[in-house]
Formats: C-alpha cells, structure tokens, sequence
C-alpha cells in the first residue's frame, strides 16, 4: 500500500469522520513502519456556528451605530467596547489562521492576539469608567 518516491518518507493518511466525533483516525504507513495517531479536527458544525456569530456580531454592531449616536448611556459604552473587541480578535484570528503556519509561531501568535484583545478591552473600559465614554468621544470628534 506504502508507495516510496526517490527514497523519501511517503504517507498514507486514511481520515474517518464520525458524526459525534471531534477526532479524525489517521493511520501512517512509511518505509516499514506502522503508526496510529489521532488527530483534533474541528467539526463542521463548530465551524458553522463561529461563522454565524461572526455575522450576527457584524449585524449588532450595525445596529449600536445609530444607537450610540441617538441615545448614549455607559451601558452601550461597555457593549460596544466587547462588541469591538471580540470582532477585531476574530477577525485577526482569521488573518493568523491564514498567513502563519508552524506550530510555535502559531502558538506565539495566538498568545499575541489574546494579549492584545485583553488589554484593549480593558484599556475600553477603563476608557469609559474614567473618561466620558465611547458614545461620547466620537460625538465629541464628529464636532470638531
């Protein structure tokens, strides 16, 4: 079954989905050598999910624009603080997930990421606790 091109380690990787399952069973074969491993894989309904809240984050933000603007309140401040934040995470998680490959720079990248989405939700935060708030600075730029 095992096919050998110019001498180079060749793999055969045989992957089985099952409907409940997050794991896909791969079996290796090379030069001789038999080796059963299990791999994480993501199901299609995770996938499926992250990329409906994705668009239902993009509609609610839509939607706080006008709100902000209309009716301001520390209420709004403080969503639209979250709301700003998990959409810039996801949205760099999804440029990471494209552009960088190999595991430690992946892992290094990801820790980056969480990083700089925890401190700009809590550099928001503190934005609004102690200063006049989201709804506000940006009417008080539009006035300029």
């Amino acid at each position: 079954m095992a096919m050998t091109i110019d001498n180079r380690i060749s793999c055969f990787a045989k992957t089985l989905f099952h409907k409940l399952s997050y794991f896909a069973y791969t079996t290796v074969v090379s030069k001789m050598k038999i080796s059963i491993c299990f791999l994480a894989v993501s199901s299609s309904r995770a996938a499926s999910k992250h990329w409906t809240g994705e668009r239902v984050l993009s509609i609610v933000l839509l939607g706080m624009a006008p709100a902000a603007y209309l009716c301001p309140s520390p209420l709004l401040d403080y969503s639209i603080a979250a709301a700003l934040t998990l959409h810039g995470h996801w949205g760099i998680g999804q440029v990471l997930t494209d552009y960088v490959h190999g595991d430690a720079k992946v892992k290094l990248a990801k820790a980056g990421v969480l990083l700089l989405s925890t401190a700009t939700f809590f550099g928001l935060c503190y934005f609004n606790y102690h200063d006049v708030g989201l709804c506000k600075a940006v009417t008080m730029l539009w006035q300029i």
